[in-house]
């Protein structure tokens, strides 16, 4: 249930997040018991740009300053309210990077984890390499969606970028370079890119020797969530109320949308849906490694995730609703709540942006199957709903390998906004859906270790989540969906070469 605490007053303390994503860069403040301001927020809105090539590229200078005008729209309003701001959080997405001069410059976009040029770079590196040893190692496989591909690629088409002093930085690290003049990257961040023993908590020797690299073409390891102060010209004059507020180095949004959900129980994973999709089991201590199938991030040096995304979730849907002529979404969603399972005859591989999570394809693009003149707009949404619940449905039974009491799933991200594909999911899935209300729940979760850095709170992960509802599976429509998963299978075998 929602949270019914009165608003910090105006003496209180106050942690700002910030959190940079694929769609947009959005601001928040939050007390010490992670709920937040209800007037303390803003957001900037981007788009990535797609190349006919497979390429998913964002503007690093964009981005910065979107996230600039947030810090600075928040932390102004919270001075002007009088509250002291404590720190601030960060949290970015995982997979990403681009190319920096020494001095912090540009020299690429940011390449999305969406971007699917490196196909041939990861094909050479399979043939080369041991596939599962580096598995084991980093948690990661060795797929476009990584960086270990995606670097050898970029450096065949630009060969100027291995000159000395140019890094490799996510855009947390672009950022604090930007602010405080040298670069971090947490244990979280850095899990998460393929290049990182996790094992050993250090950069991986072997893959970094394969591609040429040193740790010198990467941001320093910060193996402590420890936040760096004394903001630099000319950003400390244009963030006063920032100028000495401690930062912490960026963590993974998905990490941080685990904490910030509250799936962090044993038995609960997370199930997310924005931009892409993906779900998640979290361990506050250690955890085992990552079976085949699935990845193995961290949040810190001490608790981890293990889990499998797909590469389209909420961007096939905004891609049907831009293609389709499709009713006003007060209608779209009642005639999606009225519809029976599957029965629209059709069958749908939803990879418009490749895949990832289980087989982990080089190539894959999307298929529909089924499609007849009576087939309506309506009917094509649902099938991509139920497209994506079934790749969400083969990578819980993945799960249940690592927990099996795995018993239902918490709910957040853009998904909230659609209650008929909350009860796909359920059906398909066959388990409970604990609905979160913390409608950010990234930014959240990095308020928590924040506030955990600090000494606010003893635990980021005990500070439970509001769950508005929880939605049990319907067994007579979970039997349905299961026949229509079965031919869903079936075409996935036909269309898809594994990868792993």
């Amino acid at each position: 249930m929602a949270s019914d605490r009165s608003p910090p007053s105006a003496q209180s303390g106050l942690v700002l997040t910030l959190d940079a994503g694929t769609s947009s860069v959005r601001c928040l403040a939050f007390d010490d018991r992670g709920d937040p301001h209800p007037a303390l927020h803003a957001a900037r809105e981007h788009e990535p740009r797609s190349t006919p090539d497979g390429g998913s590229e964002l503007d690093a200078s964009l981005l910065l300053r979107n996230s600039l005008a947030c810090l600075r729209e928040t932390s102004t309003h919270a001075a002007a309210m009088g509250h002291a701001l404590l720190a601030v959080g960060v949290c970015t997405f995982w997979h990403a990077f681009l190319a920096v001069a020494r001095d912090g410059t540009p020299l690429t976009p940011i390449y999305l984890w969406s971007d699917t040029r490196a196909a041939q770079a990861a094909a050479t590196l399979r043939g080369q390499l041991d596939q599962r040893a580096v598995h084991r190692r980093t948690g990661c496989v060795l797929h476009p969606s990584y960086l270990p591909a995606r670097l050898l690629w970029l450096r065949r088409q630009r060969p100027e970028l291995a000159a000395p002093g140019v890094r490799f930085l996510s855009f947390g690290e672009f950022l604090e370079q930007a602010l405080f003049g040298s670069p971090r990257i947490s244990v979280s961040m850095a899990s998460a890119t393929g290049l990182f023993n996790q094992q050993t908590l250090d950069w991986d020797a072997e893959i970094l020797a394969h591609l040429a690299l040193t740790p010198g073409h990467l941001a320093p390891l910060c193996r402590e969530h420890a936040p760096v102060c004394g903001m630099r010209r000319p950003h400390a004059d244009d963030l006063p109320a920032l100028r000495n507020v401690p930062f912490y180095p960026a963590l993974g949004d998905g990490a941080c949308s685990n904490l910030g959900s509250g799936a962090t129980r044993p038995g609960l994973a997370a199930l997310m849906i924005g931009t892409s999709a993906a779900v998640r089991l979290f361990f506050a201590e250690g955890g085992p490694p990552a079976p085949s199938g699935l990845w193995r991030y961290l949040l810190d040096g001490r608790q981890s995730l293990i889990g499998g995304a797909i590469s389209n979730g909420g961007n096939l849907i905004a891609w049907l609703r831009r293609s389709l002529r499709l009713p006003a979404p007060a209608r779209l969603e009642a005639e999606l709540a009225r519809a029976e399972p599957a029965s629209h005859g059709l069958s749908m591989l939803p990879f418009l942006a490749g895949e990832r999570n289980p087989d982990y394809p080089l190539e894959a693009s999307g298929v529909l199957v089924g499609l007849k003149t009576a087939t309506s707009p309506v009917q094509i949404v649902q099938a991509g709903m139920e497209a994506v619940a079934f790749r969400l449905a083969a990578l819980a039974r993945l799960l249940r390998q690592v927990d099996p009491e795995l018993g239902g799933f918490v709910a957040s991200g853009g998904l909230l906004g659609s209650p008929a594909w909350l009860r796909i999911l359920a059906d398909v899935l066959g388990l409970p859906l604990m609905v979160s209300t913390v409608q950010e729940a990234s930014s959240r979760g990095a308020a928590l270790m924040a506030l955990q850095g600090l000494g606010r709170i003893k635990s980021a992960s005990d500070l439970p989540a509001p769950v508005a509802e929880r939605i049990e599976p319907d067994p007579a429509r979970h039997s349905l969906y299961g026949e229509a998963m079965a031919e869903h299978e079936r075409l996935y075998a036909r269309f898809i070469q594994p990868g792993m």
